[in-house]
């Protein structure tokens, strides 16, 4: 009987040990995953493995392809939005000045610098996202469902004028990808804004003044068309009030590495799974003395 006791006084020290273990190691309110609502169980499955998320205490959302329509209709032809709300998100807050970290997977019309850009233009910031999808798809709707994960994270409402401008911002900068490339539209469009926002320029002419000399810069020839897209959409990311330091900060780490996520998530999976090894064997063990 006193083996017994001893015994039952260690099971009780390690689960509680392995309880404290553990709980770092679920997510918190701080982790949101948003699914497209019309993924099938299994690619919903896919998702949360690619995420890293499977099996934890992940809170999820679902997002619908009405809410996606919400921001996105004229702004780009009905085909291109679909019937259907695919895109998925993996959003993790960050400390205060960790800037914003983007990874994709699947989709190949926006880029990670795209998303960032627009991400800050909607308010989001000090956030971790990774945008991914079970087949290649646009990922033009992705950006609804990172602003919902935000908002659910944060318990903060985002401005509905600055998510319709960031989903504007997120377009532009993909139809323009389609004639310079992605990355030398991102980056017009990063430092475009930094110059409008930095400067409060309000007139028309000195926003077409500097999206002409970027461009210059970035040896990317646009039509007078593209020009007055820009300067109507640079008016109204200058009416967001954006503080210029916190989107100098906030763009800092644009396209980092984001392995540094799937290797934590990874390192945790095995310490959860040694940990539920030790368990059994205890147990194993334990149950052996009835025998």
């Amino acid at each position: 009987m006193e083996g017994m006791r001893k015994a039952v006084s260690l099971f009780l020290i390690i689960f509680f040990s392995t309880l404290a273990l553990i709980n770092p190691i679920y997510a918190t309110e701080r982790e949101i995953v948003t699914l497209g609502s019309d993924l099938t169980p299994s690619q919903q499955q896919e998702m949360l493995k690619y995420f890293g998320v499977e099996g934890k205490q992940v809170k999820i959302i679902k997002v619908t392809n009405e809410e996606e329509r919400k921001y996105l209709e004229g702004l780009v032809p009905d085909r291109e939005i679909g019937t259907r709300a695919i895109s998925s998100a993996y959003l993790q807050l960050l400390p205060e000045g960790e800037g914003i970290l983007v990874d994709t997977h699947n989709i190949t019309w926006v880029s990670k610098e795209m998303y960032a850009n627009a991400m800050i233009t909607a308010g989001i910031k000090d956030a971790r996202v990774v945008v991914a999808a079970p087949f290649k798809v646009s990922g033009t709707a992705a950006l609804t469902g990172i602003m919902k994960a935000f908002e659910e994270a944060t318990g903060k409402k985002l401005s509905e004028e600055a998510k319709k401008t960031a989903n504007e911002e997120l377009v532009i900068t993909g139809k323009l990808a389609e004639k310079v490339g992605e990355e030398k539209a991102a980056e017009l469009l990063e430092k475009v804004k930094k110059e409008v926002i930095e400067k409060r320029l309000t007139d028309e002419n000195e926003i077409a003044n500097v999206i002409k000399e970027v461009a210059s810069k970035l040896n990317i020839n646009l039509t007078e068309d593209q020009i007055s897209q820009i300067v109507q959409l640079m008016k109204k990311i200058n009416q967001l009030n954006l503080d210029i330091e916190t989107v100098k900060k906030q763009l800092e780490k644009i396209g980092a590495d984001v392995e540094k996520i799937k290797k934590t998530v990874e390192e945790n999976k095995g310490i959860l799974q040694k940990i539920l090894k030790a368990i059994q064997g205890f147990l194993d063990w334990l149950f052996s003395l009835f025998r």
